[in-house]
């Protein structure tokens, strides 16, 4: 079992805990919210959706987004997961990432959807 994201303490006062699939959703969306800079020892660490919300909307802007995601999820989740399809689209004040990949540890199938801004 692994620790819950966002943190907090389960019924039996304890630190909650998840499974393998929840925990890796949680590590994608912990990567594609942060902003690079955000974190102290690694500046370099984060997918930046949040920064793009208001960022004028484009065909472009979801490209680049789709070539800076697989970037990010390959740099610091590589060992974790390996990527099948990365769908980024941007509509309004609202971006949605849509992964599909494989646990690597188990080999199974998953998919995960980010958003940011706008409604969920």
């Amino acid at each position: 079992m692994d620790i819950d994201f966002p943190f907090h303490i389960d019924a039996r006062g304890r630190t909650a805990s998840t499974g393998l699939e929840d925990h890796v959703r949680d590590m994608l969306e912990q990567l594609l919210l942060t902003n690079p800079g955000e974190r102290v020892n690694r500046p370099d660490f984060g997918g930046g959706l949040l920064g793009l919300v208001f960022a004028p909307n484009s065909p472009e802007l979801a490209a680049a987004l789709e070539f800076s995601v697989q970037a990010a999820i390959q740099q610091w989740l590589g060992d974790v997961v390996e990527v099948r399809a990365l769908e980024v689209s941007a509509e309004d004040s609202t971006l949605r990432v849509e992964i599909r990949y494989v646990l690597r540890r188990t080999g199974e199938a998953q998919s995960a959807t980010i958003v940011a801004g706008g409604p969920a």
